[in-house]
């Protein structure tokens, strides 16, 4: 095959920043999957771990709110509608925390499927 040499700079920067051979690209492009996405891995596992990292604090808040609240709920200063508004907050927080975990498994078998080819 031939390219121009500006194909062949692109071809060269997709080649280092996903770690794969010239000639892989190509065939996997036109043999495997024209419509697939190419994802570089390194970069979606940093993006997965930071979204891991995010919800570890967001956890430690919550912890740190509970603990709160039963301090103030042994002291009988705990206002039953902070408790609605936690409740219905951490409802929401726990419904994206579900939807986050099915997309993730999507992308993960989108993953496996593609190197399984």
């Amino acid at each position: 095959m031939r390219f121009s040499e500006e194909e062949y700079r692109k071809i060269e920067a997709l080649e280092k920043e996903l770690g794969m051979k010239k000639a892989d690209l190509v065939r996997m492009r036109l043999l495997d999957n024209a419509a697939a996405v190419v994802v570089n891995a390194g970069a979606l596992m940093a993006g997965i771990d930071n979204i891991g990292a995010e919800l570890g604090r967001a956890g430690n808040n919550i912890n740190q709110l509970a603990h709160h609240a039963n301090i103030l709920r042994l002291q009988d200063r705990l206002d039953p509608l902070l408790i609605d508004r936690f409740n219905g907050l951490m409802e929401d927080y726990l419904s994206l925390q579900q939807k986050l975990e099915v997309s993730l498994r999507k992308v993960l078998k989108e993953m496996s499927r593609g190197r399984n080819k």
